[in-house]
């Protein structure tokens, strides 16, 4: 099994932060550089909505990955790879406000009540808000584990919420090959979760019964 030392783990984390930022980085080089095609808004808004399912689905693989290697120190790179879903979030919003809307947020208010995939989308964005909002150690400390764990349930309706508003943008194209693969991802995710979580009684009895004979 392995177990990487302190330092190891600070290159690891390290590297899979600047792995994080590539995309952000090449999305400003692609600005600067008058590369962003023929709609740039378009690429813009395209380029950081894909990213923020990816790293939807990267943050919700942690936890299977962990159970199915027994590498417990991966839990350690969660809170990253979270924070980088409302980054990309974030920017994903800013781009709707900002080129669509001029930050004229009447305008994009009466547009996100009426248009149904942007309103699930808004409403993905503004439910990711107090998870990243309460990734600090000292918050956890005070909401207390249990709360936390309760509230950073979210994310798989945040998941589910965004995959929707993926499905319904794609669906004017007629083009559903990436929704569902982002479909299939998280609803494993979820599966491996509810099967690991219908097992853990089964094997407590499993284990009491061994320790007792």
């Amino acid at each position: 099994m392995f177990n990487p030392t302190a330092k190891q783990f600070k290159t690891i984390k390290a590297s899979l932060f600047l792995l994080a930022m590539l995309p952000f980085l090449r999305l400003l080089v692609s600005a600067f550089t008058d590369q962003l095609g023929a709609n740039p808004v378009e690429f813009i808004t395209r380029n950081t909505g894909d990213w923020t399912l990816y790293f939807l689905c990267i943050t919700l693989a942690v936890t299977p990955l962990r159970r199915l290697t027994h590498w417990a120190w991966l839990v350690k790179l969660r809170r990253m790879q979270g924070l980088f879903v409302f980054f990309y979030a974030a920017l994903h919003f800013t781009t709707f406000l900002w080129f669509d809307h001029a930050f004229d947020v009447s305008q994009m208010w009466k547009d996100v009540l009426k248009r149904p995939f942007i309103t699930v989308g808004f409403i993905a964005f503004v439910l990711l808000i107090p998870l990243a909002a309460t990734s600090t150690n000292a918050i956890i400390r005070k909401l207390g584990g249990k709360n936390w764990q309760m509230l950073h349930r979210l994310v798989y309706l945040i998941s589910s919420l965004g995959i929707l508003h993926f499905w319904w943008m794609k669906a004017g194209k007629h083009d559903f090959e990436q929704p569902l693969i982002f479909g299939v991802i998280v609803a494993t995710m979820l599966l491996m979760r509810v099967y690991w979580r219908l097992q853990a009684p089964v094997n407590k009895r499993t284990a009491s019964v061994a320790t007792a004979g």
